[in-house]
């Protein structure tokens, strides 16, 4: 089957189905929306690495999966599962691979609940504009859109508490765009929440100017009380600084794994030399004297690699304990298992419990470990510079001598 050409075929299916039976009420669910998710999908199935069948069926899903709202807007995922499913068996499309397409645009109903990888991808895909730059400007559209089914004006504000609570129940389903939008996403929500609490403080104060100086006076000693809530609120840790704390370790534990098979890639390599150096080109260096210093060269050369290399991937282990006074102090990294694996339980629970009750200890803590891992990072790949350049360098300087060696017996 070729999945190219179906792809093609599905492309211009649905735009045409866009064309022809237009709605002009779909401000928001329309190609471009479509178009939208479909460049979402391919950006997260490219991460995944995703086969070329599971690639067909989560674009395919994402090509159909609001087409239904040309038919119906009420139970759009279901007329767009059964149109893409009308459509690929007309195109001869195996069953399963069908069936795995409908599910993937079912799973796109509110609330969401996907089942595996690619259900997730479309579901992640579909409301990518949540953690996007764009999340202003298609959130208007969505309320035209509403506005243009309904025939009714609504609130902006009613609009933006139903978006609050939109956010606030959902959640990316794939590592990928929790990694890449909960941080923007958050930022998206606490924008909304703060123009909300502006406009209903405004309506407030409004109401306010009607108020007999009594009420007045107690609505202010509320708004005091209010006040102190959101200050004690305030001192909790935020969501968006803990999402970039995930993300920068996530990013770190990448780099490091990254360090680990370059360095594993040069062991590997220069192991295989030295075989090749101490199984063959040894025992022939007594017939070949003039190959005794090429030979040298590239022996040296591959064990500097290798140990450069080793010491890229050499564990540093601290003692692994800390005293009461450290936890006190706030100088221990209680996040990293070097500092506390040879500690007692209770010891080691007494020193957590601090540390989450101390909002200060606790991001000074993540703070230390980033830093720790960013400094681990720097001498993994400083030696690792050296080793790949001993190799660059050194492989150069050896064929030259091999080189100049036989040229030398031959003249």
């Amino acid at each position: 089957m070729n999945y190219l050409d179906i792809l093609d075929q599905v492309r211009a299916h649905v735009s045409s189905l866009f064309h022809t039976k237009k709605d002009e009420r779909l401000i928001y669910h329309n190609q471009t929306h479509t178009e939208q998710v479909v460049k979402a999908v391919v950006k997260i199935a490219s991460h995944y690495q995703l086969s070329d069948h599971d690639f067909f069926i989560v674009n395919v899903a994402a090509w159909f999966h609001d087409v239904g709202y040309l038919i119906n807007c009420q139970s759009h995922e279901e007329r767009g599962a059964a149109l893409a499913k009308e459509f690929l068996s007309s195109k001869g499309v195996e069953p399963a691979i069908t069936d795995l397409v409908t599910n993937c645009i079912l799973a796109t109903k509110m609330p969401q609940h996907p089942v595996g990888l690619l259900e997730e991808i479309v579901c992640d895909a579909d409301l990518f504009h949540l953690g996007g730059e764009n999340f202003k400007e298609r959130n208007k559209l969505m309320r035209k859109e509403a506005m243009a089914f309904t025939g009714k004006e609504i609130d902006k504000n009613e609009w933006r508490s139903k978006t609050i609570i939109l956010f606030e129940s959902h959640h990316y389903h794939t590592d990928y765009c929790q990694d890449l939008l909960s941080a923007k996403k958050e930022m998206n929500l606490n924008e909304l929440k703060e123009k909300l609490e502006k406009d209903n403080h405004q309506e407030k104060e409004k109401e306010e100017e009607n108020i007999d100086p009594v009420a007045l006076v107690t609505s202010k000693k509320e708004d005091k009380v209010a006040k102190k809530e959101d200050k004690k609120k305030s001192n909790r840790p935020d969501k968006g600084i803990e999402t970039m704390f995930r993300i920068t370790a996530g990013n770190h534990q990448r780099l490091s794994d990254m360090a680990d098979n370059k360095a594993h890639i040069m062991i590997s390599t220069n192991s295989i030399i030295l075989s090749v150096i101490l199984s063959i080109l040894l025992r022939k260096l007594e017939d070949n004297p003039h190959l005794i210093i090429p030979t040298l060269l590239l022996l040296i050369i591959c064990v500097v690699t290798m140990v450069f290399s080793i010491l890229a991937t050499r564990p540093t282990v601290p003692p692994g304990t800390f005293t009461a006074q450290d936890v006190h102090d706030k100088k221990v990294n209680l996040l990293f298992f070097g500092n506390f694996y040879r500690m007692t339980l209770p010891d080691y629970t007494a020193g957590m419990e601090e540390m989450m009750e101390d909002r200060d200890f606790l991001y000074g803590s993540l703070i230390r470990d980033l830093y720790s891992q960013g400094v681990v990072l720097g001498r993994k790949y400083r030696l690792l510079r050296i080793a790949y350049n001993v190799f660059m360098f050194g492989i150069i300087a050896s064929v030259l001598a091999f080189v100049i060696a036989i040229a030398v017996v031959a003249i």
